[in-house]
């Protein structure tokens, strides 16, 4: 057994050895002078293809990610055929990208109001808040079709955040959904499916400011002063692939049809005994909490803190926007606050410009401050106990922030490589006019699985998508399609990635493995978006307008759900 154990070492070892020289001879055969996407070439897919194929393979998620952004650093710390100075470089580079991940603002608000909103969660716990609510909820989801609506009902309301929907309706459904016996990866996919799809078409969201400045600035390129949220509203009908993962949640819990490996999960899940303990991630799980011996369940001590949060969280987007806006130098918005602070264009404007992950972890602290008054007040736990409870939870979240970074990692290495720039290269110029908003559906979707970004994919593709529209059909109509094609496709290909943040943080809220989670969902995605480019995308690059494609589009989802 050791014996074999230390061949396979070996094994390892020498084609990764291998590996590394044949790489290091492509590179150093490359022409020099010109930018990463060019020398590269082909090879710029390797990290992102590298940490998706393993962690398929080995499951192992951390591993994978760490492979690819090695490799990645070693590809640009390449300069001749020295592999171990290469390979020393690497390792060198990719501990500052890490550091350099970790210090930037946005990337330490995210880790940091997941560590808080993990310590709440295990306070809600404890205090008996989430069996509470969770006993209530079963009540009205008595059968796993309520339960599953209700998990996309919840995933409606938290519509402001992707991250904040994550971690508070996957820990709140699970017991829900463990008691009813439906499986985690079906919990984990429809809290996937009402994260990014539902934040990305809401126009009150930390989307919207990125994704407006986005469409104003293409706009500006070709000449053109337009209003970049009232072309974003044009977007929402044409959003095909997020309208149609939701209708699709409402007909797989009605109809209770699975396909793909979701099927086997879900049989193994009903084949489940009562008193059989359900497999999950034990690392970032928070099943193992039990709330205090001999206290009265409330759910009060649930929907408090979590109303705390999620109320918070609006009024900290409103804030930050708000003061971001006085300390700035447009004129006009500042008038706007002055005046009319809470009129629709004034709250709009503020959420706009609000700093997502601040004004996040301002209410996330503000939250667990509440928590543990509550708990003390209540007698539950003393306040060394609540703070220690507190902390407890957040080391439950410390593997998902190392995924997080590592993740963030590859993204920028992937950059730095041009990856994205070179899947826009090579496919950029094979365009009949009807097909280009289907090419840059699958465009986006492509960078944004390879990526793990959706925000990314958008800040690369949107800047060359108006122009291109408006230059092969200068018909507004036609860009407006376009321009959906950018915003949809990034998050169909987030929605499968196996190294996105928001994929990662279903799986944690949920406590599903999370490459179980990946193998589940992508199925039910790359079903619907199938659906979104034959009844969406293609007919809308005939002209054919959303009113008709819709309804067609969801006929055909519901008879295809229909057939058992």
């Amino acid at each position: 057994m050791n014996l074999d154990s230390n061949v396979k070492t070996g094994l390892i070892v020498a084609i990764s050895i291998i590996f590394l020289f044949v790489l290091s001879l492509f590179i150093t055969s490359a022409p020099t002078g010109v930018d990463n996407s060019a020398r590269f070439g082909i090879l710029t897919l390797l990290p992102p293809l590298i940490a998706i194929a393993l962690a398929f393979i080995t499951k192992e998620t951390i591993l994978s990610l760490f492979v690819g952004v090695f490799v990645g650093e070693f590809m640009v710390s390449v300069s001749d055929l020295n592999i171990i100075s290469s390979a020393v470089n690497a390792f060198l580079a990719m501990g500052g990208q890490i550091i350099s991940c970790m210090a930037d603002p946005w990337n330490a608000g995210i880790v940091l109001q997941c560590l808080l909103i993990g310590g709440v969660i295990q306070l809600i716990t404890k205090m008996g808040g989430a069996k509470a609510l969770a006993d209530a909820l079963a009540k009205r989801a008595d059968t796993p079709r309520k339960a599953q609506l209700i998990t996309e009902f919840l995933g409606l309301c938290v519509f402001f955040d992707d991250y904040a929907n994550s971690l508070i309706v996957g820990p709140i459904m699970r017991p829900v959904m463990d008691k009813l016996k439906v499986s985690r990866e079906k919990l984990a996919f429809v809290v996937d499916a009402t994260a990014a799809p539902v934040a990305g078409i809401a126009i009150i969201s930390t989307w919207i400011g990125l994704e407006i400045s986005l469409i104003t600035q293409g706009f500006e390129s070709i000449g053109m002063n337009v209003s970049g949220f009232g072309i974003f509203l044009q977007t929402i009908p044409f959003r095909f692939y997020n309208i149609l993962i939701l209708i699709f949640i409402v007909i797989s819990a009605v109809t209770l049809y699975e396909f793909g490996p979701m099927k086997e999960a879900e049989k193994r899940a009903r084949a489940r005994k009562a008193d059989e303990p359900v497999k999950s991630l034990e690392a970032t799980s928070f099943d193992d909490v039990k709330p205090v011996e001999g206290i009265k369940l409330s759910v009060w001590n649930a929907i408090i803190p979590i109303a705390v949060l999620i109320i918070g969280a609006l009024i900290a987007f409103y804030w930050s926007g708000y003061t971001t806006i006085l300390g700035g130098e447009d004129q006009a918005l500042i008038h706007l606050m002055k005046t009319s602070p809470l009129s629709f264009n004034g709250i709009f404007e503020a959420l706009s410009a609000s700093d997502a992950s601040v004004a996040l972890f301002q209410a996330a602290l503000l939250a667990s401050i509440v928590a543990i008054v509550m708990a003390v007040l209540q007698k539950i736990l003393t306040i060394e106990e609540a703070i220690s409870e507190w902390i407890g939870g957040m080391k439950t979240i410390v593997i998902t922030g190392v995924i997080l970074l590592l993740a963030w990692s590859l993204g920028g290495v992937i950059g730095d490589i041009g990856t994205a720039d070179y899947l826009v290269g090579i496919l950029k110029d094979t365009i009949p006019v009807f097909i280009l908003p289907t090419l840059i559906f699958i465009l986006g979707a492509l960078i944004s699985f390879a990526t793990g970004t959706s925000y990314g994919t958008m800040s690369i593709l949107m800047p060359l998508t108006i122009p291109l529209a408006w230059a092969v059909n200068p018909d507004m109509g036609f860009v407006i399609v376009c321009t959906s094609g950018v915003l949809t496709g990034a998050i169909f290909g987030d929605h499968c990635s196996p190294i996105s943040d928001t994929t990662i943080l279903s799986s944690m809220g949920t406590s599903c493995d999370h490459i179980d989670h990946v193998r589940t969902q992508i199925y039910y995605a790359i079903f619907v978006a199938s659906i979104s480019i034959i009844f969406g995308y293609i007919p809308a690059g005939f002209g054919i307008p959303w009113y008709i494609s819709i309804p067609v589009a969801i006929v055909v989802d519901v008879s295809l759900g229909l057939r058992r």
